[in-house]
């Protein structure tokens, strides 16, 4: 009977398989190190990427957060000029008030009353002077009453007896309130020629 050793053969066959399963191993080691590596390129790039998206939206932002301060300080400009402005049309409003006051005040004073002292306060005229006696006093808060330049309300402060140039005479005080409106600046224009005609 031939016998053969099929030993040597079958360990060439083991020995042939672990070099292939090294091999193996080798090429999915470098294999995965490849992916590996792809990925983490990959990621690399979407983060540096994102990191440049980030950076230039900071840039964005930093320049909209200049640009706020710039609106506020517009704002706090516009504010002011706003103010000047509301001051402005107030006096151009008012700038005839003073020319309008003295000639209704000429057109209702009484005959023997006459004014020391004319002072204005907002909207309240405070008049102080000298007449003959109270009933003139009480005539010109009368004639003021009526006149459509001032609101009706004439307040009496006082009256004091005094001697002036020798001659008795009673010093006076009231208040008056002034309508802020042209309306009646300028019914108070057209009534007084009216008056002294």
């Amino acid at each position: 009977m031939i016998r053969i050793n099929l030993l040597p053969h079958r360990e060439e066959k083991r020995k042939e398989r672990r070099k292939q399963f090294y091999a193996i191993s080798v090429m999915m080691f470098i294999l995965g190190a490849v992916i590996w590596l792809s990925v983490h390129a990959v990621n690399a790039r979407h983060i540096e990427s994102q990191d440049a998206r980030n950076r230039y939206i900071e840039g964005e932002i930093a320049k909209l957060d200049d640009v706020i301060v710039e609106i506020k300080d517009l704002r706090t400009q516009i504010d002011r000029l706003l103010a000047r402005k509301q001051v402005i049309e107030t006096l151009q409003s008012n700038r005839a008030e003073t020319v309008h006051l003295f000639n209704e005040l000429s057109t209702r004073l009484p005959m023997g009353v006459y004014l020391t002292t004319v002072t204005q306060s907002d909207n309240k005229i405070t008049l102080k002077g000298y007449a003959q006696s109270n009933a003139r006093v009480s005539q010109l808060m009368v004639n003021l009453n009526e006149s459509p330049l001032f609101t009706g309300n004439t307040e009496f402060i006082g009256s004091v007896a005094e001697m002036l140039n020798n001659r008795r005479a009673y010093s006076f005080e009231i208040n008056v309130y002034i309508k802020h409106s042209s309306a009646p600046a300028d019914e108070a224009e057209n009534a007084a020629p009216g008056r002294k005609g």
